[in-house]
């Protein structure tokens, strides 16, 4: 008997080691965007859902389907044939549109307007010498083309069209265009604005682009009034900014092409907020004042178009203002809202109005140590007072009448939209867990809140106009991706797509697990991810490697398919290491103490933190503590760096990619919100500066970077190698020709064999 049940272990022995045997081996090919078989390996989705109203539409290759919003079941909308035949077959006023090529898909296409049938397309002839860009629209009931703009510019860019008023905003190099209908002639009147007449070649003054740096919430330049009747831009003077000298080196002769760069605690741009009136065709600016060492962000309309809003900061980014401009003449009429912080204020998010209630509005504000949302009411007016926030360092003052619509120690992170019918609000909160994303409806009149799905995990949601649907492209550890329609009333919905795992499925993977450790104060929990080598043998040793961001506005676990880790975490796992991720103090969705804790001295409570993750790993029996390596890129090259100069002891290897070495190279928006100036703080500029560290230096490091790196300059390295150079300590150094901050395409795959050899090379 004995026998036979040893013969029966062994036989199941047997049989797993075989069944272990037929799953597959990855490469990086298979993990890395890019590769050759990466999008192969990616759970199925179901790409062009959008709402055209309430009706829920998936625009596809060859078709453009409507979606029953309660069975889920397809019919086809538009198809790719009708497109075609309406373009072939266009006359007078459209005859151009002949000159498009057939459409090959109709995957990118959208639908403007709500109430009318008509998707918009966008289309271009030529090539880069000269080349005409159109948009035109179809009129799928009609099955006719109905309108047309011709770009001529061949570098037009940041379309935005206002279906209000049927005109398009673009900008082409550093001018903002404005293109509409001339009477019985459907060519195009371009008319460039504003016309100052500047004439400049190095951009130093930029109309209708984003500013700032990008920070702030902002990603573009333009914003129409709700009616159409005004264009609001963005006019951002850089002629007082310091070129950066980036240099092109694909011409015979290397040549300069600098970008505006302004540095911390140096002159920074100017920017003002013009308006365009449509119907007289005249520009006008706000009134705010001299626009130096000040921030204008978040810009938003009134309902009745009678008032812009600006949500302003001083360039020290810790007072702020809530502003009310005239749109007519642009003089300053209000301060609704001031917020003051000991460390920083960092508005992310414009004002919201109720679609039910034109005179009040949804203010964002981390005065209480989370992102939350205030109902403020333009009709009662009151005396500013100022008072604390729950946050300690907070301080605020209402000149409305204000509500708070959440509260708790969680944190708001979108507005969806609004259910008018029902007066809700739909939000995405991490209320469950700040490792994932839930939505839920806010009932403004009493502060209940209702959950839309009731799944862990990442919801990505979709609001139709209405409010009552939402298509929610779902994600968990669980679940690769589940894709449905749901009310928002919290009831029952229907799925349309449940994807299995490529990967699971046929895939030898790691084990992955999250859990918690204590941050280096002793008391904060940190989330890690921790992945354990393919095949796992406890009684082996394996080396580990850390992959570290660790900054501000990230966050590197969720509760998401493989807990957020990367391809190339999977394919260490597959060549024998251990893989640990640590958010800690200073990463995102946590509230403001949890990310400000680090304020005026990057880098120094973060690396404590990711030391505990060291800790924790030289606890494991089966990580061996003589081999530990280090990774990351960005803010995540910087801790990199500053943890192989800091820890000598413990880092053996680490590749530092497009890493900040210096944070007095770094952008003024960023950089001095999290450090102040060097000339007001120079103490926790000299000791984040990784040069002062260079003799530090005992394990292998390399530094990888793109030669044109806008974001992170390649001053930061270079500097950072002559350090080395003088302090006799020999870093390595990889540079990919005319890449910028990150690396796309074959080059990310190259990127990632290029760190796999190193660290093959040095730690295991």
């Amino acid at each position: 008997m004995k026998r036979i049940f040893s013969f029966i272990a062994l036989f199941c022995m047997i049989a797993v080691s075989v069944s272990a045997q037929e799953k597959k081996t990855f490469t990086l090919e298979d993990v890395i965007p890019g590769g050759n078989n990466y999008f192969n390996l990616v759970p199925q989705n179901m790409p062009g859902l959008q709402w055209w109203g309430d009706v829920c539409v998936r625009t596809d290759i060859e078709e453009i389907k409507k979606i029953d919003v309660k069975s889920g079941k397809e019919s086809t909308l538009v198809t790719l044939d009708e497109v075609n035949n309406a373009l072939q077959n266009s006359s007078k006023p459209y005859g151009q549109l002949r000159r498009i090529q057939p459409l090959r898909t109709l995957m990118y296409t959208s639908f403007p307007s709500e109430t009318k049938t008509e998707i918009q397309f966008t289309a271009s002839v030529g090539d880069e010498t000269a080349k005409d860009t159109y948009m035109f629209f179809y009129d799928f009931k009609k099955k006719e083309i109905t309108d047309m703009f011709r770009i001529q510019e061949k570098d037009a860019a940041n379309f935005d069209f206002c279906s209000a008023n049927n005109t398009l905003a673009y900008t082409s190099g550093d001018y903002l265009y404005i293109a509409n209908k001339d009477k019985g002639d459907f060519t195009q009147a371009v008319s460039p604005i504003p016309t100052d007449g500047h004439a400049d070649t190095r951009h130093a003054i930029v109309y209708g682009q984003a500013v700032h740096r990008n920070e702030f919430g902002i990603t573009k330049g333009t914003f129409w009034s709700p009616k159409g009747t005004y264009l609001a831009f963005y006019r951002m003077d850089q002629s007082m900014v310091t070129d950066y000298p980036q240099v092109n080196t694909t011409t015979r002769i290397a040549s300069l092409e600098p970008d505006k760069y302004p540095m911390a605690g140096m002159t920074s741009h100017k920017v003002t907020v013009g308006i365009y009136n449509m119907k007289t065709g005249k520009i006008i600016y706000l009134q705010a004042g001299d626009p130096t060492d000040r921030y204008f962000t978040n810009i938003s309309w009134a309902p009745d178009e009678k008032s812009i809003y600006v949500i302003e900061l001083n360039r020290d980014q810790n007072h702020t203002q809530l502003v009310q401009y005239d749109a007519e003449s642009g003089e300053r009429t209000a301060v609704l809202y001031e917020e003051k912080h000991s460390k920083y204020v960092e508005p992310q998010h414009p004002l919201t109005f109720l679609p039910w209630d034109n005179s009040k509005f949804i203010y964002w504000s981390q005065r209480d140590g989370f992102h939350h949302l205030y109902l403020m009411d333009t009709n009662r007016k009151q005396k500013g007072e100022w008072k604390q926030g729950k946050d300690t360092g907070s301080q605020y003052c209402e000149y409305l009448e204000t509500i708070p619509l959440t509260q708790g120690d969680w944190l708001v992170q979108e507005i969806l939209g609004f259910n008018k019918n029902r007066k809700e609000i739909i939000i995405g909160s991490t209320e469950i867990s700040p490792l994932q994303t839930n939505i839920f409806s806010l009932n403004v009149k009493d502060g209940k809140r209702t959950l839309i799905g009731n799944k862990d995990g990442m919801h990505h949601a979709q609001l139709s106009t209405s409010g009552t649907y939402i298509i929610d492209n779902f994600t968990s550890h669980d679940v690769p991706r589940e894709i449905s329609i749901l009310p928002t009333n919290g009831k029952k919905g229907v799925i349309l797509l449940q994807a299995s795992d490529p990967m699971t499925d046929g895939y030898n993977m790691p084990e992955i697990t999250i859990g918690t450790i204590k941050a280096a104060d002793g008391k904060t929990d940190l989330y890690y991810r921790l992945i354990k080598p393919v095949n796992f043998d406890p009684n082996k040793k394996y080396p580990a490697i850390i992959y570290v961001y660790g900054g501000p506005h990230a966050q590197m676990i969720h509760n998401t398919r493989f807990y957020d880790a990367r391809g190339w975490d999977l394919y260490m796992a597959q060549q024998g290491y251990v893989m640990l991720t640590v958010d800690s103090r200073g990463s995102d969705n946590r509230g403001i103490r949890f990310e400000n804790c680090t304020f005026r001295h990057l880098g120094d409570e973060e690396m404590k933190d990711q030391v505990e993750g060291v800790k924790f790993l030289q606890s494991l029996p089966y990580v061996d503590a003589d081999k530990i390596g280090v990774h990351g890129w960005s803010f995540g090259g910087f801790m990199t760096t500053n943890l192989m100069l800091t820890y000598p002891e413990i880092f053996k290897v680490g590749v530092a990619g497009g890493p900040v070495i210096d944070w007095q190279f770094y952008e003024i928006m960023y950089g001095e919100r999290y450090m102040d100036t060097p000339q007001s703080n120079p103490e926790g500029y000299k000791s984040s500066n990784l040069r002062e560290k260079a003799g530090n230096l005992k394990g292998r490091l390399e530094i990888i970077i793109g030669g044109t790196d806008p974001t992170c300059v390649p001053q930061h390295s270079i500097s950072f190698l002559r350090a080395c150079i003088d302090a006799g300590t020999h870093p390595d150094f990889f540079i990919y020709p005319e890449d910028g901050h990150n690396m796309m395409g074959r080059d990310r795959v190259h990127l990632h064999e290029h760190i796999t050899r190193y660290f093959t090379d040095f730690l295991k």
